[in-house]
């Protein structure tokens, strides 16, 4: 896989033995590093494979085995799962920018960007930034695999496109915490097991399948702060059309500490990785 690294200008001054060499922008470069992004999901599409497939999995086979135990039937039932299994679709794939940040450490790849009279940070903000492609890929196929199932959200195109909207935005502050895994981790395995581990207990204690009213209430007190539930609950009152401000506004908050903790701090590493 090639990607195309934005072009520095030379200019030849009063000495032609030493020319001055003109850096690309920064949102130039971070535009490439983008498309490097994307780029590998063209060429490597089973990087992806399980992040689309799961949700599929987990629509179809919830809806269809345990909707009518839970809600009475399939349709009442995916009504409940579908803003679950999009929000579990999503969070999956944030690990792949941290996996990918470290395939460069372990290949060397980063002294050659290093190497470049570019913006030091458009390796690690482009790389997180073209994930978010990887998302809208993730989060449309699961909405458009609603629709075939009968799904009919009452908050119409709008609601649900918020609803999207909101999700991408908590899966890029959520990008940055495992784009600082990537850069502590030893391997990309590391990577991988790490996100295992973390991820899906926070998904599945959360109120993205079941009514938390159904848990012991010990762990009811833990599904109510789980950030997890906070967004699911917020894509429901989206795609319902009764979502308020309160709803959105408890995703984004922790959205925006998790970047204000992680974001200085993965810049940090990366400076000290590549240093």
């Amino acid at each position: 896989m090639t990607a195309t690294f934005p072009a520095v200008r030379v200019s030849v001054l009063a000495d032609p033995a030493e020319p001055s060499v003109e850096p690309a922008s920064a949102l130039s470069a971070v535009r490439v590093f983008a498309w490097r992004s994307l780029l590998k999901l063209r060429h490597t599409p089973e990087q992806a494979a399980d992040a689309i497939l799961i949700p599929f999995i987990f629509t179809v086979l919830f809806t269809y085995v345990f909707g009518g135990a839970l809600s009475g039937s399939p349709g009442t039932y995916l009504e409940y799962l579908l803003p679950g299994t999009l929000v579990m679709g999503i969070l999956i794939m944030t690990v792949y920018g941290g996996l990918s940040l470290n395939t460069d450490v372990s290949r060397g790849v980063l002294d050659r960007f290093r190497a470049l009279p570019i913006w030091q940070p458009a390796h690690v903000v482009g790389t997180l930034l073209g994930d978010v492609g990887r998302y809208v890929v993730a989060a449309t196929l699961v909405v458009l695999l609603g629709l075939v199932l009968g799904w009919r959200p009452d908050g119409g195109l709008p609601g649900v496109v918020v609803g999207i909207g909101l999700a991408l935005v908590f899966a890029y502050a959520l990008s940055w915490l495992w784009a600082t895994v990537g850069l502590l981790a030893r391997s990309p395995q590391a990577v991988s097991m790490l996100s295992f581990v973390i991820q899906f207990p926070l998904t599945f204690v959360s109120n993205a399948f079941v009514d938390p009213e159904t848990m012991p209430s010990w762990l009811q007190g833990w599904v109510e702060v789980n950030p997890v539930s906070l967004l699911v609950t917020a894509e429901r009152a989206l795609f319902a059309g009764t979502a308020t401000v309160g709803d959105v506004a408890w995703v984004l908050l922790p959205s925006a500490a998790v970047v204000a903790v992680f974001a200085p701090l993965t810049l940090h590493l990366y400076r000290r990785k590549t240093a």
